[in-house]
């Protein structure tokens, strides 16, 4: 059987992801709550590739939801299927990147990746090792001292470039 695990990512890949949810549910006859409601045994038939089915008969996405502030996640579970989700599932920051991309890729991003290692490791039961993780941040720190290094030059030489 295969088993499909979706990442959804930013505002964006979360309003996405959570239509794509509210459409399969539907076509496999479960309900905002997780219950299988439909009529038809096809529609139960293959239901374990998008989702796993919980000791209560409840069925959760097999997903990960992940945004730098709580906006975006908020409005989901408000949303006629934001039961649908594992509370666990979502990850999020407090403060997003105000559409600075480097911001959100160098320090936002990588900051909630890291304090969810563990989730991950327990989602897919495999996953990076502790030393990959340490090796990891340690080069993005190196990476994010070099950015700011070279910001600087690069600010004094466009200040400098103005006085002509």
């Amino acid at each position: 059987m295969r088993e499909i695990i979706q990442i959804q990512a930013g505002q964006c890949g979360n309003q996405i992801g959570a239509k794509f949810w509210e459409v399969i549910a539907d076509e496999h006859g479960i309900n905002g709550r997780g219950v299988y409601t439909g009529e038809s045994g096809i529609q139960i038939e293959r239901v374990n590739v998008f989702f796993n089915e919980s000791q209560h008969g409840r069925f959760v996405p097999r997903a990960v939801l992940v945004d730098l502030e709580p906006g975006t996640m908020d409005s989901i579970r408000a949303s006629p299927f934001g039961q649908l989700f594992r509370p666990d599932n979502f990850i999020f920051g407090q403060s997003g990147a105000g559409n600075n991309w480097a911001k959100g890729f160098y320090t936002e991003g990588f900051a909630v990746m890291f304090k969810r290692k563990a989730f991950l490791h327990w989602f897919i039961g495999e996953g990076m090792e502790e030393l990959e993780f340490t090796e990891a941040e340690s080069n993005m720190a190196d990476l994010i001292a070099e950015y700011e290094q070279y910001q600087g030059v690069t600010a004094e030489i466009m200040e400098d470039a103005h006085m002509y």
